[in-house]
C-alpha cells in the first residue's frame, strides 16, 4: 500500500476534433495559422440531391402530350356504381367498409376522378350486384360457373 502513488493522473486517451469539427472555417484557419499543410478540395453539385435532370417541366409535358395523361373512371361509370349503392341502400362509407378501402376510393370512383383499377372494380361489382367493366355496363352481375 506504501506504494500507491495519489499523484499519478493515467490518461487513456485524448478525444481529437470531430469531423465537423475538423471540416469547419475556423478549424481549417487555425491549421493554417499553425503551418499544417491541408488539402481541400470541393464536390462538383454536392449537397443537391440531382441524380437525374429532367429537361422539361412535367407540367409542360402533360400539357403537350398525352402521354402523362392518366385514363379516368368514366362518369357512366361512376352513375351505375351510385345507383346501385343506393338501390342497396349503402352509403359511401359502408360500401367501402363492405370491399375493404377508404370511403375517399368510392367518392373518388363515383365521381370519375378515379384511375381505373381492376382489382377494385371487382370488388364493387360483386358488392352492388352491376358490372362496371365491358360492353354491358349496368347489367346485372351473373354469376359465371367454375370451369374445372
Amino acid at each position: 500500500m506504501a506504494e500507491s502513488d495519489w499523484d499519478t493522473v493515467t490518461v487513456l486517451r485524448k478525444k481529437g476534433p470531430t469531423a465537423a469539427q475538423a471540416k469547419s472555417k475556423q478549424a481549417v484557419t487555425a491549421a493554417q495559422r499553425r503551418g499544417e499543410e491541408l488539402e481541400t478540395s470541393k464536390k462538383w453539385s454536392a449537397g443537391q440531391n440531382k441524380q437525374h435532370l429532367v429537361t422539361k417541366n412535367t407540367a409542360k409535358l402533360d400539357r403537350e402530350t398525352e402521354e402523362l395523361h392518366h385514363e379516368r373512371v368514366p362518369i357512366e361509370v361512376g352513375k351505375v356504381i351510385q345507383q346501385g349503392r343506393q338501390e342497396k341502400n349503402l352509403t359511401q362509407k359502408d360500401l367501402a367498409t363492405k370491399i375493404n378501402e377508404k370511403p375517399q376510393v368510392i367518392a373518388d370512383y363515383e365521381s370519375g376522378k378515379a384511375i381505373p383499377n381492376n382489382q377494385v372494380m371487382g370488388k364493387i361489382e360483386r358488392a352492388i350486384g352491376l358490372k362496371l367493366r365491358g360492353r354491358d355496363i349496368g347489367q346485372p352481375l351473373e354469376a359465371k360457373p367454375k370451369k374445372k
